[in-house]
Formats: structure tokens, C-alpha cells, sequence
């Protein structure tokens, strides 16, 4: 194995919040090796809050894929190249990113096979999902050249000021429940969660946390369960403030969204509903106390894709449908 001496590293991971989470295994795993090392990450534009603070990070790159995407790219691009970086690890499989790869003037320079520009990269590997290898796992094969080492797991870093924020709903027992999605077959149904809120201990606050864009969702719930100490927080937390409060929940309920993988990265007890999609993608849960709920048997249609669709494709959305609620989860 070769032990160059990296100086400047950055890792790519403009993909969703998701994804950003992930890609902290490798910033993880590459301090732990290389820890006088100036780290750097790049993310799309709303991502960066994941990272305020964050101890090993020199710099968060934004790049802002919401006004004058193309331009901004190539801005970017100059900007990296100034950097003259030592290791550039590229976890993103898409062109765009590929291109800021092959332009970065980075003296070592690696990503996924599936990228269109990663034969320009100075090695990459294969990418293969479905197999069962957490998407972690798939990450750290980009770090295998220089780092030997097991594989990390994503972690985030709330701050005190976020701990503070949070003391206000942590005086008593509470649960914390993620509903929405971004896709709807990911999302388990809304009466579903009407029906974990009714069966939640009335002993616990049940805290229903997502964005602005998740309130009315939320409020639906809200209206609509028997449970009397029920809260909703769209739109009141940050992603770390809710990293916080989800570290401090007797259980955090979620869909294979971004709020596992919040809880993944500290290690906050989790139950992940997954409707259209499979663990052997691997996105599952990784906290220590963590449980996948799925339809039981799964519908024959099940996968029907790798992310998920706006609408079931079958109509009958039994995939979700078909989950059963218990009190013991």
C-alpha cells in the first residue's frame, strides 16, 4: 500500500442531504490516517449547515445548484484549481462533479466507474448497488489505494449552541417521528403514522419533526391522532439541532430518508419504515439500536426502483400499505 504524504485533501458529495451524511464515514476515516491534513468537502448548496463546526474541516465548498447552475460550476472549478489539492475523492457518479474532477489540477484524483469523465480520474472503482454493502462501504473502496482501515461510520457534530436549543423539549420522555419524504412510495402512508402516534405510550411527547414544506403533513397527523402530547417542529430545528434532539429520543421514527441517516450519524436509536425500497441497497440504519419495519410478505412488485416514484406504479401502493404498527416498536 502506498503512503503518500497528502497535505490538501477534498471530497466531493453534491448529491442530496442523504448522501452528504454518508460521505462523513470518509472524512472520518481519512483524519483518523492523515490527521494533519487540510480536509475540505464540497456539497450542493443547503447541505453546508451539516457541517457548521465541523472539527476536521478546513473548508465547506457550496456549490449553488439553485440560480445560474452552470456558471457557478465553472466558477467552482477555477476556485478548486487555485487549491492545487494533493487527493481529490469524487463520491458523486455524475457528470457535473466529474468535470470539476478531470479540472481540478488535483494532483491524485479518484471516483466511481459510473462517472462519465472518471477515465480521466487517476484510478476509480466500481460502484454496484444491490449487493448488501452499506453505501459506506461502497465509499471507502475510493480510500482503499492509501488508507487500510475499517470502515467509519458517518458522524455530525452538533454544536452546544444546538444541545441548548433543544433543552426545552428534553425535560420529559419523547419520541421524535420523520414522516414525509420526497417520494411518495418511500413515505409511509399518513394513516399509518396517525395509527405509531395513537399506539405511542402516552407517557412520551411525540415530537414530529421535518422542513417548512413538511408542516401541513405534520399538522394533518397532528389533528387527526388521539395521542394529546404531540408537537409538531417542521421548520423550527436545524438538521443539527434535530441531530441533537434525535440523540436524546427514546426512539426516532423515520423513512429510508435523510432523518435515518441523521439519526445514523449519532448513533440515535432508529425504526426505519421501507416501503418501495430494500436494506440490500444499502441505505439501512447503522445506529446501534436500530430496526427495519417492512410488509410482511413483500408485495412481488417490491423493489420497483432504486429511489422511489411520485406515485406507486402499480396503484395500489401495497408496499406501504401493507406495514404493520406496533406498540413494541
Amino acid at each position: 500500500m502506498l503512503n503518500p504524504h497528502f497535505k490538501k485533501i477534498l471530497v466531493i458529495q453534491t448529491a442530496f442531504i442523504g448522501d452528504a451524511i454518508l460521505a462523513t464515514a470518509v472524512l472520518e476515516s481519512i483524519h483518523k490516517k492523515f490527521p494533519e491534513a487540510e480536509l475540505h468537502i464540497l456539497v450542493r448548496n443547503g447541505n453546508e449547515s451539516l457541517f457548521e463546526q465541523h472539527p476536521y474541516l478546513k473548508k465547506v465548498w457550496v456549490w449553488n445548484k439553485k440560480q445560474k447552475k452552470v456558471k457557478n460550476l465553472f466558477g467552482l472549478i477555477v476556485q478548486i484549481r487555485k487549491q492545487k489539492f494533493d487527493w481529490l475523492i469524487n463520491l458523486h457518479r455524475f457528470a457535473s462533479s466529474g468535470l470539476i474532477t478531470v479540472f481540478s489540477k488535483a494532483r491524485i484524483t479518484c471516483g466511481f466507474n459510473k462517472n462519465p469523465f472518471s477515465f480521466l480520474f487517476s484510478y476509480q472503482v466500481s460502484h454496484i448497488i444491490g449487493n448488501g454493502m452499506h453505501e459506506t462501504e461502497r465509499n471507502h473502496l475510493l480510500l482503499k489505494k492509501y488508507i487500510e482501515t475499517e470502515v467509519s461510520k458517518p458522524k455530525l457534530y452538533p454544536s452546544s449552541v444546538s444541545f441548548q436549543k433543544i433543552q426545552a423539549y428534553v425535560a420529559s420522555p419523547f419520541v421524535c417521528m420523520a414522516p414525509a419524504s420526497v417520494w411518495f412510495t418511500k413515505q409511509l402512508p399518513k394513516q399509518k403514522w396517525i395509527e405509531l402516534c395513537d399506539k405511542t405510550d402516552v407517557k412520551n411527547t411525540i415530537y414530529l419533526l421535518g422542513a417548512k414544506g413538511d408542516e401541513t403533513l405534520c399538522k394533518e397527523i397532528k389533528a387527526s391522532t388521539t395521542h394529546k402530547q404531540i408537537e409538531v417542529l417542521c421548520g423550527t430545528l436545524s438538521l443539527l439541532d434535530s441531530c441533537a434532539l434525535m440523540q436524546q429520543a427514546q426512539m426516532n421514527y423515520v423513512n429510508d430518508s435523510a432523518p435515518l441517516h441523521l439519526a445514523s450519524s449519532v448513533d440515535a436509536p432508529v425504526t426505519a419504515f421501507f416501503c418501495s425500497t430494500i436494506k440490500e441497497f444499502g441505505f439501512y440504519p447503522l445506529s446501534t439500536h436500530s430496526k427495519i419495519v417492512e410488509a410482511i410478505p413483500a408485495p412481488s412488485c417490491r423493489p420497483c426502483g432504486l429511489h422511489g416514484y411520485k406515485q406507486c406504479p402499480k396503484k395500489h401502493f401495497d408496499c406501504g400499505n401493507h406495514i404493520s404498527i406496533r406498540a413494541e416498536y
